[in-house]
């Protein structure tokens, strides 16, 4: 049966690679070497763009991650990070994406070159270079071989499985370009959507002894508490990963942060053949959003009622149901589904990573007068330097107690203040640049006092589970505190008629900008749709 599984799982595998090589070299290429390799010569339709945006951000730290932190909660609060990131996709879609694709921008960060000054966007792009060195990419190498490990029950040292992934990787993000992770991330998305659905489905069946409607019986009614979504203790009287109040404060502003500003996301939209193109495909992703919980938190709830699981530790529970759940034969399409989404998100981020320190540093600063094609290599070597970053650190998360609360965490030390910067540079044009470097600073300091010092003595729907102040609402103060100094700045010293009128300076756009005429009216049903699903979850939970 294992000799069916590996071969299952490199046939697979292989698959994807040929399908991809056959997509990509039909796709119209750009004679911009830069444009080519790091936005695919803006050449995606929305079906690339909106797969791409999801296996981008769906992969092993979410499948793990957060059934993980569903398990511990004992209910269903972490269908937040599915449902209001919906919200943010919209506000991608109808505000931040205009604004980008109009003035051709290859990063985000190039946004606040326009807005403000140079320093301002190579202090951002060194932010998120950070967060992808020591967060994001480790934490996929980590969550993915901790999969793969638990799914076969490997008996093998995590970080040969770590290499393998991260060598694989490399080889999509570093040789291939923006465009070859687009269509590979496509591809594998119907993998996971298909192989994502199966293990809720068949682990419902597993709880009804082969009814997956006495499965669905059985979740409602015989821990009922388990389905809410709004909650700020579980049944056990402890404090939730994410209560109900935080959905005030932090939440939004991190998904904010993620969809509408995040390099390894945005770039995706980026990539578009025009703003309708886009449009169309960040929200299609929403409103897919909307069925992620099935597969991000529905196994996590269902682990609670099969008791006979072995799991030792919370993020050990997706693969602990995947192997219970599924039969032997299928395991290697399974496992190559999975590595599919490992191999999305890692080379996703590589290939974001190299294009912002290639065209912000290396362009900016250290070859200004280099070619396109001199960019382009300087950004694959630099790749190869991330990728080996990554795979040595991955490991050492072993020692981390919440591996998705981990990522979350770390992720608040740089988004905080670029959410801010943002924010403020497309709702007013008079705040400084000496603001933003300075409301930088304050939200970075802010932050990591409140998550990082406890803060006792709050009350109970502010606190996290050891009392003190939850980090959700430390990421709110801190925000606040870092817009409010910028705010107070530009109050004090806003810009001048001339340097509002050089960032007001317009080009032509380098794709075609008529929006999407059914945008808002799909973005409505969108958020209707998510309304209803927590009204339904609190009547159930009642």
């Amino acid at each position: 049966m294992i000799t069916i599984s590996v071969l299952t799982f490199i046939l697979a595998t292989a698959s994807v690679a040929f399908l991809t090589y056959f997509f990509v070299i039909r796709l119209k290429k750009s004679d911009i070497a830069t444009e080519e390799y790091f936005t695919g010569g803006r050449s995606l339709a929305w079906p690339v763009v909106a797969g791409s945006l999801l296996l981008t951000n769906l992969s092993t730290e979410q499948l793990v991650g957060l059934n993980g932190s569903v398990f511990g909660d004992q209910n269903l609060v972490g269908i937040a990070w599915e449902a209001l990131a919906a919200f943010a996709m919209i506000a991608t879609a109808l505000v931040f994406l205009p604004r980008y694709l109009a003035s051709g921008f290859t990063t985000t960060p190039s946004f606040l070159e326009k807005r403000f000054d140079k320093t301002t966007r190579s202090m951002v792009s060194g932010l998120f270079l950070f967060g992808y060195i020591t967060v994001l990419l480790p934490v996929v190498l980590y969550t993915g071989s901790l999969a793969l490990i638990g799914m076969f029950d490997l008996n093998i040292p995590l970080w040969m499985v770590v290499l393998t992934i991260g060598l694989i990787g490399s080889g999509y993000g570093i040789i291939g370009g923006l465009k070859t992770v687009a269509v590979s991330d496509t591809i594998n998305g119907v993998g996971l959507l298909i192989g994502g659905l199966a293990i809720p489905i068949l682990a419902l069946i597993t709880l009804g002894d082969g009814s997956l409607i006495a499965g669905l019986h059985t979740l409602v009614t015989e821990r009922p508490h388990s389905m809410a979504a709004l909650a700020i203790t579980n049944s056990d009287h402890q404090v939730v990963s994410v209560p109900w109040p935080t959905l005030l404060t932090g939440m939004m502003f991190i998904q904010i942060f993620y969809w509408s500003t995040n390099q390894v996301i945005v770039q995706r939209a980026l990539a578009a053949k025009s703003l309708s193109e886009g449009q169309k495909g960040v929200l299609f992703a929403s409103g897919m959003k909307l069925i992620g919980p099935l597969m991000l938190c529905l196994p996590g709830i269902i682990a609670l009622h099969l008791t006979d699981l072995d799991i030792a530790k919370n993020d050990q529970v997706y693969g602990a149901v995947v192997r219970y759940v599924l039969p032997g034969w299928s395991l290697g399409l399974f496992a190559a589904v999975l590595m599919g989404s490992i191999l999305s998100s890692f080379n996703s981020a590589l290939n974001s990573a190299s294009t912002l320190f290639s065209l912000q540093f290396y362009r900016g600063y250290i070859r200004p007068l280099a070619s396109d094609e001199q960019v382009v290599s300087f950004g694959k070597r630099f790749g190869i330097i991330v990728a080996v970053s990554s795979m040595i650190i991955a490991p050492l998360l072993a020692h981390a107690q919440s591996i998705f609360e981990y990522l979350q965490k770390i992720n608040g030390l740089y988004s905080v203040p670029i959410i801010g910067i943002f924010l403020l540079g497309i709702t007013t044009k008079k705040i400084p640049a000496i603001a933003a470097k300075i409301g930088m600073i304050i939200g970075v300091i802010s932050y990591a006092f409140f998550t990082f010092v406890p803060i006792s003595g709050v009350p109970d729907w502010l606190a996290n589970g050891d009392g003190n102040l939850h980090w959700l609402h430390g990421y709110f103060i801190s925000f606040l505190a870092s817009i409010l100094t910028m705010l107070i700045i530009g109050y004090l010293k806003p810009k001048s008629a001339e340097e509002i009128a050089v960032s007001e300076v317009s080009v032509p756009a380098p794709v075609d900008m008529t929006p999407w005429k059914s945008a808002k009216r799909v973005s409505g049903f969108i958020v209707l749709i998510t309304i209803l699903i927590y009204i339904g979850l609190t009547i159930i939970a009642k």
